[in-house]
């Protein structure tokens, strides 16, 4: 059949072509071969000379056949028989120029057409293979020949394209004869969107075709009403495929703009609106690419999506996060939004805050940053957004607390107040603009008339105005001859109430009288008529005439001048109470601000590394705001200086560059006094953990040259009082001197001989502080000290000598609380850098004999105390702690610098006599001399050892002469009644025992004695602090008194001793580890802040916390432990936030539901199920839960319990789990319930029915344990295996209770006995474990 004669349909596939579809349709005939194609293709183009674009009528049968050999030749091998496709290609662009008018023409249109398109759909589905073969790793040649026909296409796809837009632009209609076949329209407009599926179509180099793709889309929605059909696609398309959101963002903002298609947006918007939630949350892909779509689209077209924001905002209530936040992004571009609209989207933003996902929050807190960065946030909701943010702080998660950070550091950078945001600097103007506020409010109520409404100035008047009418009604006929109408009702109206405001009502009546519209038609209550109408009239012109309007009135002209002065009050009062908001308001956000600091400071220790980042920046922006609390934060991030973390470390020093190391000034001099006055505040008043920070970070910035000079030249001008300066700018420039030596020794040795004149000299009676820093910075040098020559260091040392010496013993014999710390300080000086420093030491009491001093102290003292001696105490007390601090530097000295001259000198004869030898027992000697110098190191041990236990306390020795005194001291707290003596001599008891484990191991009793009974802090935190030492030194004597360390009322000193020690190993980490735990929640937050370390640092040792866990709920669980079931809850919060490891959670898992078993009460049986909410229950962990159902079964009764399990359940459907699975999740909640509803008879039903085997029935009667479970649980510990076969063992564990001792407070009448505080002999502990030291060297 002809295709001159028939009608060509458009195929919905290739193969209708080749089925007849009816009569007079057109049917291709024969499908050409790949060898008759080209004598075929040759005669179709020379038709084409011919005739033109009806060739294609004759020859539409060799089209398709070459359009069905192109699609499997490419399908085969791409790019064969290019030269007869580019043919038809060029014949297809000449003829979409030409304008066909009959039906053999439109027949020839829709074929060239359909040839066209089906051509262009071959070569762009052989463009998107091309992508993967770059991909596969296949020949060399396969990659360059896709890559040669893919650039050979892309030359020719955009002049297709513009091809078939301009067949579009023209009338089609007339070969129609009216609408244009919607599948012609279909058929051009599916190829672009077959090349907009191109994964790659958003790449740069694809622009040209992405325009020209979306201005045909856009003459098919303009000529051929395609609107459906497009939106229809393009929402389809948006579901299958994310890439192409931004290609049609672009597309549709050209529409919009460029075409007037704005409906195109709405019509989108409401079908994405009318997506199902549901299904939404299913399909992940699909909601991306909608998410994508409308967020772009919002940016770049904000107008149209917020006109149509209506028809999306049901998806805010879907569970869909991923829609969620692409509409709340789209809210907020505010910038052409109407106030109410604004107010609106920012309330629906500020709900989401507290959206249930996490992701949401986070978007919401974004997207509040960048609003305030842009200054669109109203005044009127800075105060709750603020607020929002701060309760953000504490969410779970991390996140979220990292955009909360920089929402509130976007306030603060944006904030509309103050560049200055303190408390108390804004309080003090806030009360006085309030105070005047109140006055100007007061003047204005005197001064302003009392306003009086017209209806209450009619009811005065309504009497008269009564008896007025009740006068003129008779006279009414004769009055109506007298009066002519000549005025208008409105006139009359105004004359009247003028009238009535002068109180002339007879005037006002007889104006009144026959007026029109005044005249009433009741005539038979006409006094009432009229008083209706006067009032009316009254009324209604005095509550609409506020301003004077007839100047016929003199009271209205009299009061006009007054009310001038009356709004420029009011003006002024407005002004004022707009000024005390704006107060009000900057002191709210600085209260919001300073509470904020208090938890970010917190996060600065977290996990999370951007988290911690985060916070170190909030608070380098809060200190630009001058907040006082912000140095606490500043400080606070310090020790982060040691993070292992390098992104940490690198943002404190980074911190710190940015507020100290960049100071404001217009020369290097000011900024280098900017810099020493901000560091010198850091100084003076730091803790040593703080100096020791700040010596490593300053030492970080000295060795990379980042301290100009002129800041050193400073430094030494104010220590030398060349500029003039306060004591603590002195010594804070010592401390900056002595932490810069760390990074460059020659700043401080290079001027050594000025820092020991000027430091050292009399004037430093003065300042004890200073001559102790001193000393300090000094100590710094001793790694340099060691390297210099003896000719270099003897001057120095003999200026030391001569000045150190007056100082030290002047200070001796003066009243001074600093010369304890500067003498201490001195002593560790001496013995670093003095050779004999123990004989210089010895030396110090200034020409006190030791057998006097020790006389008349240890028999004046006391007479000193009650008021007979001439001795002052202070003298005691200074040489008390001058013995325990030589007696501690003595040990040192002998352990570390003694010992390491001794091995330098072994080592030297060594090598000497190694060079006698030959070379032939060059191995054996070598094996020989390894063994001597292994015996050569215990030797020398032991010598040094010997001289500590026999020599440094024996009668000829110094200090045996000091042993009696400070021994009668400690032993009689009664008699020695001042506190400082009392901790120093505890302390110097300390050192003493460091010397010798003869010595150590007598006293001790004494020493735990005081710490257990003593009755003031000093004395017991230096106590703990000497048995911490102890406990390194002589780790046999001190382990059977470990428990008397834990649990201290110094609960600081105890935390961070006991912390030390554990995680040294040196004590074994018992039971008494929960007396840490409850630390935790201790009110003071430092103490908090120890505990919380410590478990941190023990988290970092194998599985500690997870071998110890179970006896600290034992414990903690006990209602006799004292903790409340609320801290018991935080506690546990905070030591479950170690267990990782999915091992140990189902261990655990296992563990806490046997642990029901032995559980002795209700609060057990609740702490117990909270503990597993704390767990990540995960599958096998479910099993186990499911394994050891009947442990916990009779304790479903309890609602608490109940509830427990409950939300176990509920947190573990949260994470996506396997089917079976979710139904074991829900056979176990099954038994839940049916337990708590049922009691323990369910239980056993329970057990039948899930063929779980029961060990014994059980009555529905809760019984009490069993006397062995009692016996042997009585501490609620893990239940053992098996049962012990000694009992006696049980009852001999059972604690005793130990004697109370007391200290004596009669001071008269008691011996020297009754003051002994020692432990008696059965107190004493007896138990020890056999810790060996290896060799000495441990205790180096």
């Amino acid at each position: 059949i002809m295709a001159a004669t028939c009608d060509f349909q458009l195929p919905l596939v290739a193969g209708d072509l080749l089925r007849g579809g009816g009569v007079g349709r057109y049917v291709v005939q024969d499908v050409l071969s790949g060898r008759e194609l080209p004598p075929a293709v040759a005669a179709f183009r020379a038709a084409f000379r011919a005739q033109g674009a009806l060739a294609v009528l004759q020859h539409f049968d060799t089209m398709y056949s070459l359009l069905h050999a192109s699609r499997k030749s490419m399908a085969e091998e791409p790019g064969p028989k290019s030269s007869p496709l580019r043919a038809s290609l060029q014949w297809q662009s000449r003829h979409s120029n030409e304008l066909p008018d009959l039906s053999a023409h439109l027949s020839a249109l829709k074929m060239n057409c359909y040839v066209l398109t089906g051509l262009l759909e071959a070569f762009e589905k052989q463009t998107s293979k091309n992508g993967l073969v770059e991909v596969d790793p296949g020949g060399k040649n396969k990659k360059n020949r896709a890559k040669g026909s893919e650039s050979s296409w892309e030359e020719e796809r955009e002049p297709l394209l513009r091809l078939l837009n301009q067949l579009l632009q023209l009338d089609l209609r007339r070969l129609w004869g009216g609408v244009v076949e919607e599948d012609f329209v279909n058929l051009v407009t599916g190829v672009c969107y077959r090349i907009l599926e191109n994964p790659t179509i958003g790449h740069q180099k694809y622009r040209a075709t992405r325009d020209a793709v979306t201005h045909l889309l856009a003459t098919a929605l303009t000529h051929y009403d395609h609107l459906f059909s497009a939106t229809l696609k393009i929402t389809q398309m948006l579901q299958h495929s994310e890439h192409v959101a931004p290609v049609f963002v672009r597309a549709v903002t050209v529409w919009a703009t460029e075409y007037g298609l704005k409906s195109i947006v709405g019509e989108l918007l409401r079908e994405i609106g009318q997506k199902n939630p549901q299904d939404l949350s299913r399909d992940t892909s699909g909601v991306k690419g909608y998410a994508t779509f409308i967020t772009e689209l919002a940016e770049q077209n904000p107008a149209l999506v917020l006109s149509n924001m209506s028809v999306l905002l049901r998806h805010l209530d879907g569970e869909s996060y991923v829609m969620r936040n692409a509409i709340l992004a789209a809210m907020t571009e505010l910038e052409e939004v109407a106030r109410g609209t604004r107010d609106h989207f920012l309330s629906m933003l500020q709900a989401h805050i507290c959206d249930i996902s996490g992701f949401v929050r986070s978007r919401v807190l974004q997207l509040f940053t960048r609003i305030v960065q842009g200054k669109a946030l109203p005044l009127t909701q800075f105060q709750s957004v603020v607020s929002l943010a701060v309760g953000r702080l504490q969410d779970r998660s991390v996140v979220v607390v990292k955009n909360a950070i920089q929402l509130l550091a976007a306030f603060l950078s944006n904030n509309p107040f103050s560049c200055k945001l303190s408390c108390a600097d804004l309080a003090d103007p806030l009360k006085k603009e309030v105070q005047k506020l109140q006055e100007m409010r007061d003047r204005c109520r005197e001064t302003a008339a009392p306003a009086i409404t017209p209806e209450e100035e009619w009811e005065a008047m309504l009497p008269e105005v009564r008896a007025a009418v009740e006068q003129l009604l008779p006279l009414q006929e004769e009055e109506d001859e007298v009066l002519e109408v000549e005025e208008t009702a409105e006139g009359a109206s105004e004359q009247i109430t003028g009238l009535l405001k002068k109180l002339n009502y007879k005037m006002a009546l007889c104006r009144f009288q026959g007026k029109e519209p005044f005249i009433s038609s009741e005539e038979e209550n006409e006094e009432a008529t009229i008083l209706g109408i006067l009032k009316r009239l009254y009324i209604g012109n005095c509550s609409t005439l506020d301003s004077p309007c007839d100047n016929r009135s003199l009271a209205i002209e009299e009061v006009a001048p007054k009310e001038q002065p009356q709004e420029q009050a009011q003006t002024e009062l407005v002004k004022q109470e707009m000024l005390v908001q704006y107060l009000q308001d900057a002191y709210n956000f600085s209260v919001k601000i300073t509470e904020a600091l208090s938890l970010v400071s917190k996060l600065m220790y977290e996990n999370s590394v951007s988290v911690v980042q985060e916070a170190i920046e909030f608070f380098v922006t809060v200190s630009r705001f001058g907040v006082p609390q912000a140095l606490l934060g500043v400080r606070r991030m310090l020790p982060l200086i040691w993070s292992k973390e390098p992104a940490v470390k690198e943002a404190v020093l980074n911190a710190y560059r940015q507020l100290y190391l960049s100071p404001n000034g217009n020369s290097e001099r000011a900024r280098a006094q900017n810099l020493v006055h901000s560091l010198s505040l850091i100084v003076v008043d730091a803790s040593l953990g703080t100096i020791q920070c700040l010596e490593e970070m300053i030492s970080e910035f000295v060795q990379k040259d980042e301290i100009k000079p002129a800041v050193i030249q400073l430094l030494w001008e104010r220590f030398t009082e060349k500029l003039q300066c306060s004591p603590l700018e002195r010594r804070a420039a010592v401390m900056l001197l002595g932490l810069m030596a760390r990074g460059k020794p020659e700043i401080v040795g290079s001027n050594l001989d000025v820092l020991v004149t000027v430091g050292l000299s009399e004037k430093a009676c003065e300042d004890y502080c200073l001559a102790q820093e001193v000393c300090n910075t000094i100590s710094k040098l001793q790694e340099v000290w060691r390297r210099w020559s003896w000719a270099v260091r003897q001057p120095v040392l003999l200026l030391l000598y001569v000045v150190h010496g007056s100082v030290f013993s002047s200070g001796f014999v003066q009243p001074s609380g600093d010369w304890i710390p500067f003498m201490e300080a001195a002593i560790t000086l001496i013995y670093q850098l003095a050779e004999g420093a123990d004989e210089i030491s010895c030396s110090h009491p200034a020409g006190v004999q030791p057998e006097s001093s020790g006389q008349a102290a240890g028999e004046a003292s006391p007479s000193r105390v009650s008021g007979a001696s001439s001795l002052p105490t202070f003298l005691l007390l200074h040489l008390v702690s001058l013995v325990g601090q030589v007696a501690l530097q003595q040990v040192a000295y002998l352990e570390v610098s003694v010992s390491a001259e001794l091995r330098r000198r072994r080592i030297l004869k060594e090598e000497q006599k190694t060079k006698k030898f030959d070379s032939r027992n060059e191995t054996t000697m070598e094996e020989e001399l390894g063994l001597v110098g292994a015996s050569a190191d215990d030797t020398e041990a032991e010598l040094i050892h010997s001289i500590c236990e026999t020599e440094l306390l024996d009668e000829k020795h110094l200090f045996s002469a000091f042993v009696p005194l400070v021994l009668k001291i400690c032993n009689n707290p009664g008699l020695y009644s001042d506190p400082a003596l009392r901790a120093a001599a505890a302390l110097t008891l300390g050192k003493l025992c460091m010397i010798s484990s003869e010595f150590c191991d007598s006293h001790l009793r004494l020493l735990f004695t005081m710490m257990e009974k003593s009755s003031l802090p000093d004395v017991r935190s230096n106590l703990i602090i000497a048995a911490g030492d102890l406990a390194i030194r002589f780790p046999n004597l001190v382990e059977p008194w470990t428990p008397h360390l834990y649990a201290r009322a110094v609960r600081q000193t105890a935390g961070v001793v006991m912390t030390h020690l554990i995680l040294k190993d040196m004590v074994k980490v018992k039971g008494q580890v929960s007396e840490m735990a409850t630390l935790l929640i201790d009110p003071e937050e430092t103490i908090a802040g120890v505990a919380q370390n410590f478990f941190s640092e023990l988290s970092n040792k194998g599985n500690a916390i997870y071998n110890l866990l179970p006896d600290m709920i034992s414990r903690l669980s006990d209602p006799e432990c004292g903790v409340d079931e609320e801290s018991f809850r935080t506690i546990m919060k905070h030591l479950f936030s170690y267990i990782t490891k999915d091992k140990q959670t189902e261990s655990l898992v296992e563990k806490l539901c046997q642990r029901f078993r032995t559980a002795r009460n209700e609060r057990q049986y609740r702490d117990l199920s909270h503990c597993l909410t704390l767990l990540p229950i995960s599958e096998r962990g479910l099993h186990k839960l499911q394994d050891n159902f009947d442990c916990f079964a009779d304790k479903l009764q309890d609602p608490a319990v109940y509830s427990c399990f409950q939300a176990v359940l509920v947190r573990f459907r949260r994470v996506p789990s396997k089917p079976e699975n979710k139904a074991l999740a829900e056979e176990l909640e099954q038994r839940l319930s049916a337990c708590h509803n049922r009691g323990l008879d369910s239980a056993e039903t329970c057990q039948e029915g899930s063929k779980t085997p029961m060990p014994a029935k059980r009555s529905s009667r809760r019984q009490p344990l069993s006397t062995a479970n009692r016996d042997d649980d009585k501490a609620f510990v893990t239940p053992q295996p098996r049962t012990l076969r000694n009992p006696k063992r049980a009852q001999k564990s059972r604690p005793r209770k130990k004697p109370i001792i007391t200290f004596s407070s009669d001071e008269e009448n008691s011996s020297e006995d009754e003051f002994s505080a020692e432990l008696t002999e059965e107190e004493t502990p007896t138990k020890t474990t056999p810790i060996t030291r290896s060799s000495a060297r441990r205790l180096r």
